[in-house]
């Protein structure tokens, strides 16, 4: 009699699971550091004018938005087809403004606050003196640095 006996077919070994519960807490980790939470949704149409002198803004922590443009369709009945003023989530008139810019800075750090600039995101389509009452109330605030969010392309194609 043989002492050796023949190993019959095991297949494969397990596949070892132990260092699963670390990948998936390091994706969780990286998607958690990397998403970035929407503050507001557009409530106003906002296509934007072209523009052949751009420049990026590097900083965008440091940018106050107002929107300006006609209200989508969903809010054309409530509010008519005149353009809006957009402040965060939520329709305002042009008297409104200041107070915004005030409070959207108290709640930057200290050392932002001398620094801030104001985005308008105006539609091509809005008229000049809704734009001229906004800079009248960001001038009362002392908001002086604006700037206008444009595409970057041939500035005679907003002329169609």
């Amino acid at each position: 009699m043989s002492k050796f006996t023949k190993k019959k077919d095991a297949g494969l070994p397990p596949v070892n699971t132990a260092s699963l519960p670390d990948i998936v807490f390091m994706l969780l980790f990286f998607f958690m550091t990397v998403t970035v939470m929407k503050d507001s949704s557009l409530k106003v149409e906002n296509v934007l004018p072209n523009a052949s002198e751009t420049k990026k803004l590097e900083k965008k922590d440091r940018v106050i938005y107002i929107y300006v443009g006609a209200p989508t369709s969903q809010y054309k009945s409530q509010f008519g087809e005149e353009p809006k003023i957009q402040l965060n989530d939520k329709f305002a008139d042009p008297s409104q403004v200041g107070d915004y810019i005030l409070q959207e800075r108290a709640k930057k750090p200290q050392e932002l606050q001398n620094v801030l600039t104001t985005a308008l995101k105006v539609d091509k389509n809005a008229n000049m003196g809704l734009i001229s009452d906004i800079k009248q109330e960001l001038r009362k605030v002392n908001a002086l640095k604006v700037n206008y969010t444009t595409y970057d392309g041939d500035a005679f194609n907003n002329l169609q």
